[in-house]
């Protein structure tokens, strides 16, 4: 039997069954939904289900609240199927006036033009992301970001990471994926993200919105993008890229291809950070292209483990992925955002970690130690900037929290200046 790893969902959705009628639980496809899901569930009905799938559909166009009959909390899994039963749940939760009473869980945004309501007040809508490193217990997980947001003098000097740059590189092709970890060898491991990658390229694509499209055209897209990982590169220069192979392919049907991957939750692109410091036109705001997962884009350009070590600059930029989405888990319990900064004057940092409550901090990601002097000059030369405006009145925002350098290097310490380095396999 397949061992349950904890995921730092699990108390976020137990805390908030007890706060609100429904959760709905999105993500993409194979990152354990259903699994954790099933943790807290006390009935289970799965509309995917190949024996019953059928029924199921007709009950839910003539009466969808009886598919909702069950012992609550009820899962009911790939909901989109149905779209009415969102508007079945946010009925029954009205008329019960009760909470913990669903979870609904899907693998593709729906349109929202097939629901009635919203579902404000009613359902809460919680986004789950493969595996961090914590999750997966390749990180030691001995610094906490939040403890850091709350306690920004604490003493991380010393602190060591396990992690190695060949341990490091190989989660990052093997992604989050839990069915990953259950497989027994490496080559295997490797394999459920390649499939993964097929398997949107294949189908997923065209069913999301039941548009047929090129499974080649959307692979080249994948590659193109993974070609650009945590770039700010145009739209335009995908297109580009993409017609060297499709010379027919058109601005519509392009941006028809990226919504599907962003439906399927596989694009995570990063938005700029707009504080006003200085004039809002020298300040970059195209998003930074990323993955939901580092692996995608390993995958998708068919790089290994092996390659990757003797491509440390490659992999700088899929290392950047994979910080982010690892403290897009960290910083999940407070619904923290992440962004970046840039502006034509050169002054830029790569993260910006948003927490719901106003607070902010400002990272670099850097794999080894030769960056970490441009890394701190950058974070010191814009947290001063900031400052200076707060105090002149120009800026109506909290100073940074802390300023940090997440790397792939072994040893945690604050710097004289202040800025901390944070082995990526000591987070959680």
């Amino acid at each position: 039997m397949k061992k349950y790893l904890k995921r730092s969902i699990d108390d976020i959705l137990k805390e908030r069954l007890e706060m609100i009628g429904a959760i709905v639980i999105v993500g993409p496809k194979w990152c354990g939904k259903t699994t954790t899901a099933e943790q807290h569930a006390k009935s289970v009905l799965k509309l995917q289900d190949p024996d019953k799938s059928k029924s199921y559909l007709e009950l839910a166009s003539i009466k969808p609240s009886a598919l909702l009959e069950g012992e609550t909390p009820r899962l009911i899994d790939e909901w989109q199927m149905a779209p009415i039963l969102w508007d079945a749940v946010r009925t029954s939760v009205d008329n019960l006036n009760e909470v913990g009473l669903y979870i609904l869980t899907g693998s593709t945004s729906v349109d929202e033009s097939e629901i009635m309501h919203s579902g404000t007040g009613r359902i809460n809508r919680l986004t789950m992301r493969p595996m961090s490193l914590f999750e997966s217990k390749e990180s030691n997980g001995k610094i906490s970001i939040m403890d850091l947001f709350n306690s920004p003098d604490i003493n991380i000097d010393g602190i060591k990471s396990e992690l190695s740059i060949e341990e490091l590189i190989f989660a990052s092709c093997r992604g989050g994926w839990p069915d990953s970890l259950n497989k027994e060898n490496k080559k295997s491991q490797l394999f459920v993200v390649s499939n993964y990658v097929d398997n949107i390229c294949e189908s997923d694509a065209s069913t999301v919105d039941g548009v047929k499209r090129d499974p080649q055209r959307v692979r080249t897209i994948i590659q193109s993008y993974a070609r650009n990982i945590s770039t700010l590169a145009s739209h335009e220069t995908i297109i580009k890229d993409v017609q060297a192979n499709f010379t027919n392919i058109t601005k519509p049907t392009y941006y028809s291809y990226i919504d599907a991957l962003t439906r399927l939750f596989v694009i995570n692109n990063v938005p700029a950070w707009n504080p006003n410091i200085r004039s809002v036109t020298a300040i970059r705001s195209s998003s930074k292209k990323e993955f939901i997962d580092p692996s995608i884009a390993v995958a998708s350009l068919g790089l290994t483990p092996e390659s990757l070590l003797y491509d440390l600059n490659t992999f700088g930029f899929i290392f950047e992925n994979l910080c982010i989405r690892d403290l897009n888990v960290y910083s999940s319990s407070v619904d923290g955002k992440i962004s970046y900064y840039r502006d034509k004057y050169g002054l830029e940092t790569d993260c910006v970690l948003h927490l719901k409550d106003g607070r902010y901090a400002l990272i670099e990601f850097k794999l080894g130690s030769n960056g970490l002097e441009k890394g701190a000059k950058n974070l010191i030369k814009l947290d001063n900037l900031i400052k200076k405006d707060i105090k002149e009145g120009k800026l109506n925002i909290k100073e940074p929290s802390f300023l940090a350098i997440i790397t792939g290097t072994e040893l945690a310490y604050t710097r004289p200046d202040g800025v901390k380095i944070l082995p990526i396999g000591c987070l959680r």
